[in-house]
């Protein structure tokens, strides 16, 4: 048996850029950091046949790889190689559809399992690029590559992907101190609303890419603003000048609602303002938008206030640390099997 553990996510700065209908022409930028929600992924050799069971939401039983309706499970095994004889079962502290990457965050996870399973080594950079093959090239999802490669390499990482798609992964110089700050400044809080980002980031996609679409230039015009303001974020961050990443926060909120009217809602907007009003510099929708989680930046002596008045409203607070694994295999039965294997063969050959 082997279990994997995948941290989610949160974008700090650049949401949007990473998306191939954008970094085509200009070039993407993400900044952005994993927190200590996982999703589980559990792999194990079915004992008395050689069927594939998946387990999720739903239950699938089949004889070949083929026949999985899971397209990111069907579409993992195929790629590394196996046709059948295995179980896979998935598990998450949070729900999909909440904005926190869980397709990309399943997808890392299971793949990692997967070459784990082969005794396969895989570095982040790969094991990102195959989910992000899978999810973009085979399957033709409308979604970028900060999902993937934030679940794999975990912690604050900023992502700079060219126009050919090549992603180039440094980490931010941020010191402990800031880090205890941002993480304590950070609050989250669930909209009690799950839904398919697939509408919305198509819509954005298609805008993007279709420079004949009336809504084209409002929404690379938007992105622009959006990279932009990712860029003053990190050096803000970096800084410790965590009140101004607050304030970039509320203009990034006011750039993302240009990029399709669904991201938001009269719901959605008036939780926002209710935040500013007691006390947040700034917030936003999660995610490619729709629902899911509302982070906002409110100085401490504010927060107490915050939480009140979001309760009031029937959003709930998830408390949080930030992650600095990313995707790793937490236990490995058949590791342990083969090195207790190779230990029987070298004491039999001694003999």
């Amino acid at each position: 048996m082997i279990l994997t553990r995948t941290p989610f996510r949160i974008t700090l700065g650049g949401g949007g850029t990473d998306l191939p209908s954008y970094y085509k022409e200009h070039g993407g930028f993400i900044f952005s950091v994993t927190l200590d929600k996982y999703m589980y992924i559990n792999v194990n050799t079915p004992i008395v046949d050689d069927l594939i069971r998946v387990k999720y939401s739903k239950y699938e039983e089949v004889f070949d790889v083929s026949e999985v309706k899971h397209d990111l499970v069907r579409e993992a095994l195929s790629l590394v190689g196996i046709k059948n004889s295995i179980e896979i079962q998935s598990m998450a502290d949070i729900p999909a559809g909440t904005g926190l990457g869980s397709s990309g965050c399943y997808l890392v996870g299971l793949l990692n399992a997967l070459h784990c399973y082969k005794n396969e080594p895989i570095i982040q950079q790969d094991l990102a690029e195959e989910a992000c093959y899978i999810e973009i090239n085979v399957l033709k999802n409308p979604v970028g590559k900060q999902d993937q490669y934030t679940a794999a390499f975990g912690g604050f990482i900023v992502m700079e992907i060219d126009e050919s798609g090549i992603v180039k992964v440094t980490r931010p110089p941020i010191s402990e101190d800031i880090i205890d700050e941002l993480e304590s400044s950070m609050l989250i809080y669930y909209t009690h609303t799950t839904r398919s980002t697939a509408e919305i980031l198509q819509e954005q996609s298609t805008a993007a890419q279709d420079k004949k679409a009336t809504s084209h230039k409002v929404v690379v015009e938007s992105l622009h603003q959006i990279k932009d303001i990712g860029y003053k974020t990190l050096d803000a961050i970096s800084k410790g000048n965590l009140d101004e990443f607050g304030r970039l926060m509320d203009v990034h909120w006011k750039m993302k609602k240009q990029l399709s009217k669904k991201i938001s809602s009269g719901r959605i907007d008036e939780m926002y303002e209710l935040g500013i009003k007691n006390g947040a510099f700034g917030g936003k929708i999660l995610g490619a938008g729709g629902g899911g989680f509302m982070l906002f930046y409110c100085p401490k002596e504010h927060q107490a206030k915050l939480t009140d008045a979001m309760s009031k409203a029937g959003m709930r607070r998830m408390r949080f640390k930030f992650d600095f694994d990313g995707s790793k295999v937490m236990f490995n039965v058949f590791n342990r099997r083969q090195s207790l294997q190779r230990e029987l063969n070298m004491t039999i050959n001694r003999k």
